[in-house]
């Protein structure tokens, strides 16, 4: 339905007043050097804080010589453990320099000459901060090696109101080009801690609460995390880095975490336990929408080579690794590289698979089918082609049915596999019987003809779709995620509750709260899935048409009001659909975006009852055509 009849002054007013107004420019975050993943190794899953200068760079040599670095494992990053603590009254960061001998350059110790021998091998750099006082390791851990030593003040190594002047430190003067800021500081210094009645710490007042989103200062948080982002601007200005923000899920951090940084925890930490591998898996996959060249949804580091994920257990270790390439999550390893062997190298060094992790196009995989069971993901690379990974979650055999139709491929012509663990290849059309041995994951790269020919679904397209603004009105945690038992707590207490927020946001292939996408009856197997009072931005190139069939899903209710479906470019409205109630069937919208760069989708809520929640607007076989 073409847009017909709108005054000027309408136009003017949905621009310059409605907080839905399109701005025609992307707005997820580009800046820092995190076009594809960013890989590398980061030294806590290996060595938790007992960290130092010879560690790193027998790791770092590691990379090099095993041809990981030319692969793309570039970062190495120094996690918590190298400070010995603040300098009063001047506040600057001081190195433990037992551990980290080079830093030991007079009276101002600095991390320079490491740095430069690192960038010397070819490598990039890393170092680790909090965006409190205190660091995860002395709030959590403080019986862990190396923690900060002097007065209270001496102790305070984190950002909070020294973010100028440590990044200035870190990036300008110690040439480092990756910083991981975690959140604990702003998390576990209440009043009434235990730490802090002792003296040992001074409180900060919580401002995120992994258990209650409601209880988190969403606005504060943000601001603290935003002023590293500035900081960034300044001091690292006119080179690369990246920065990688640790807040776990909270602080409603999936909606804005994007549009931050480089890299944004999804999850609580990951441990070498399966169960728990799932957990942080499960808090990426519905967020595809969520994460874009430049700003990457990151469910922790690997765990390949230790405990499920060890040498005795290479079927998991295979699957680790072939799950973060399909959702695009950093790879960066947290295993002792001194003691790599030709199994789990052969793993890290896949270039098969990496080079789905590293695809220029940046789609994080849809999952095409889900169940507790056996899950399919399916992502576009930038070539055309496909990749898939089956995945058994159980510990049992299993058989699936992978189809063309879950690739959105033509079922009546071949399609090709090559399978990226065996290198085979076969043939088949319409579907594929699989059985899967337990933990498996089959990781393929498939052509074949599109079902679409002309052009491309925007569920095809999810690196270039951001979530900008998503309808969620109250930010409520996923139920949807596998609660696993907590290493750290055990069956203490009463177990795992549900606590990642992003329940309700935009879907790819599915309605809000991962429902079957179905407007009046009819069912769509390809779209986009977002609340009412939401607005997408779409990076176009060089298609001239955008169709789509719009309406309210059926998981949707009556007397939650009407839903008006907008298609702008550049700032400039272009088609705009009638008012869609619950029940009516879905109708056509379609729109030329010749010569647009951003296409923004809005879904404006319109008359709904007190108290009704948004309507599930539905943009079902979304797509840009040429």
């Amino acid at each position: 339905m073409l847009l017909a009849g709108l005054s000027a002054a309408s136009i003017a007013t949905a621009q310059g007043t409605d907080p839905l107004a399109a701005t025609g420019r992307w707005s997820a975050n580009t800046e820092g050097s995190a076009p594809l993943p960013p890989m590398g190794w980061n030294s806590w899953n290996a060595f938790n804080s007992d960290v130092d200068e010879e560690k790193v760079l027998a790791s770092a040599r590691a990379l090099v010589d095993t041809k990981l670095a030319a692969l793309g494992y570039r970062y190495v990053v120094i996690d918590d453990g190298w400070w010995l603590k603040r300098r009063q009254p001047d506040g600057r960061m001081l190195i433990r320099t037992s551990h980290f001998p080079s830093a030991a350059t007079g009276s101002d110790p600095s991390f320079r000459p490491l740095t430069d021998r690192l960038h010397a091998m070819g490598l990039k750099t890393g170092i680790y901060s909090d965006i409190g006082r205190n660091s995860c390791g002395q709030i959590y851990t403080p019986d862990f090696k190396n923690q900060p030593e002097g007065s209270v003040a001496e102790r305070e190594v984190g950002l909070y109101g020294h973010v100028d002047q440590d990044i200035r430190l870190y990036f300008a003067d110690w040439n480092f080009d990756f910083i991981k800021v975690d959140g604990c500081g702003a998390r576990g210094l209440p009043a009434d801690a235990p730490r802090v009645r002792s003296g040992m710490y001074r409180a900060l007042p919580p401002l995120v609460d992994m258990q209650s989103l409601g209880g988190s200062d969403v606005a504060g948080i943000r601001a603290l995390y935003e002023q590293v982002h500035a900081a960034l601007r300044i001091h690292a200005a006119g080179r690369d880095y990246v920065y990688a923000l640790c807040l776990w899920g909270a602080g409603n951090v999936r909606a804005w975490g994007k549009d931050v940084g480089n890299m944004s925890r999804t999850s609580d930490d990951i441990q070498p336990v399966w169960a728990r591998m799932l957990t942080n898996f499960d808090t990426v996959t519905h967020r595809a929408l969520y994460a874009h060249p430049g700003s990457w949804n990151d469910p922790d580091m690997l765990f390949v080579g230790k405990g499920d994920f060890d040498a005795a257990h290479l079927t998991e270790a295979r699957s680790h690794l072939a799950l973060w390439a399909m959702v695009n999550a950093p790879l960066i390893i947290g295993y002792d590289l001194r003691a790599l062997t030709p199994q789990l190298q052969a793993i890290f060094g896949n270039a098969d698979i990496v080079a789905l992790n590293q695809d220029a196009a940046g789609n994080q995989a849809v999952l095409a089918y889900d169940s507790d069971e056996v899950q399919i993901l399916v992502k576009t690379l930038a070539d055309g082609d496909k990749a898939v990974a089956v995945f058994n979650r159980t510990a049992a055999p299993v058989k699936a049915m992978l189809t063309a139709a879950q690739l959105k491929l033509n079922p009546a012509a071949d399609v090709r596999l090559r399978d990226l663990w065996s290198k085979a290849t076969q043939t088949f059309r319409d579907e594929l019987p699989l059985t899967l041995a337990a933990h498996e994951t089959r990781i393929f790269r498939v052509s074949g003809t599109r079902r679409l020919p002309q052009g491309r679904y925007l569920s095809e397209l999810t690196g270039r779709v951001n979530a900008a603004v998503d309808g969620v009105v109250v930010p409520e945690p996923d139920p949807t995620i596998h609660h696993s038992i907590t290493p750290w707590i055990g069956t203490r207490g009463t177990g795992e509750h549900p606590q990642y927020g992003g329940w309700g946001g935009a879907e790819v292939d599915r309605a809000p709260y991962g429902k079957l996408m179905r407007v009046a009856g009819k069912e769509y197997d390809t779209g986009i899935g977002v609340l009412s009072n939401s607005r997408l931005e779409v990076r176009n190139q060089d298609y001239t048409r955008f169709a789509a069939q719009v309406g309210i899903n059926d998981s949707g209710q009556p007397g939650s009001g009407t839903t008006t479906f907008e298609v702008w470019g550049d700032g400039r409205l272009l088609a705009r659909s009638r008012a869609m109630a619950f029940g009516d069937a879905a109708a056509p919208l379609t729109a030329d975006v010749r010569g647009v760069r951003i296409v923004e989708l809005v879904a404006r809520a319109n008359g709904a009852s007190p108290g009704a929640r948004p309507a599930p607007a539905i943009w079902a076989d979304a797509a840009l055509l040429r």
